[in-house]
């Protein structure tokens, strides 16, 4: 259970909030921060162009969701996000299957990567838009082949970027996490309550 204490409070109430995702991580990760706000998953589709640079990549996902829904719902305060794992500059998505989720946990192993997500926040009918995003460095341990057999038998990873989530047996993998921790998962929550609290 989440504490009360670490929800948003402002002396102007916020327009009514959307999150332009179907990922139940988010939603909880958004209810550390919001009482109350609806979902509407968006089917914008996402771009894999390396060539973006990490950050702006994620921006410009995020900001594609946010806006398929914004223009749904002009008079609301919508939320999207991208996240993604890059291994040195190379994006890695989510697994399209075992096997390759496989080759992306044992390329992960006794290495950093990058976690990036990008967040953009923007209400239609006021012309108004926030995007940014953050970095978290995380290590892998050095992994053997039974340790990612058993990490894939315990965990469903093929609905997760990188193939694998802190938050699930995450212990197994990692080793050190430099940052935001709940980036990660999927939202950097002290990130959006600062753009929340600004807006």
């Amino acid at each position: 259970m989440n504490s009360t204490s670490t929800l948003l409070t402002r002396a102007v109430p916020l327009p009514p909030v959307i999150l332009a995702s179907q990922s139940s991580r988010r939603v909880e990760l958004l209810r550390e921060v919001l009482a109350g706000f609806r979902v509407s998953p968006s089917y914008a589709t996402e771009l894999h162009d390396s060539a973006l640079g990490k950050r702006r990549l994620c921006e410009v996902n995020a900001q594609r969701k946010a806006f398929s829904v914004g223009e749904r719902f002009p008079d609301h305060l919508v939320l999207g996000a991208d996240t993604l794992v890059f291994l040195g500059d190379e994006p890695l998505s989510k697994p399209p299957d075992l096997a390759a989720a496989r080759v992306m946990l044992g390329r992960l192993a006794g290495r950093v990567h990058e976690v990036v997500t990008g967040v953009c926040l923007v209400h239609v009918a006021a012309a108004r838009m926030q995007v940014f995003s953050e970095v978290t460095y995380v290590r892998f341990r050095e992994l053997s082949a039974e340790d990612i057999t058993e990490y894939l038998e315990r965990v469903n990873v093929l609905d997760k970027a990188g193939a694998y989530a802190l938050q699930e047996q995450g212990h197994r993998l990692i080793e050190t996490v430099e940052g935001s921790r709940s980036n990660v998962i999927g939202l950097p929550v002290e990130a959006v309550k600062a753009a929340l609290t600004g807006w």
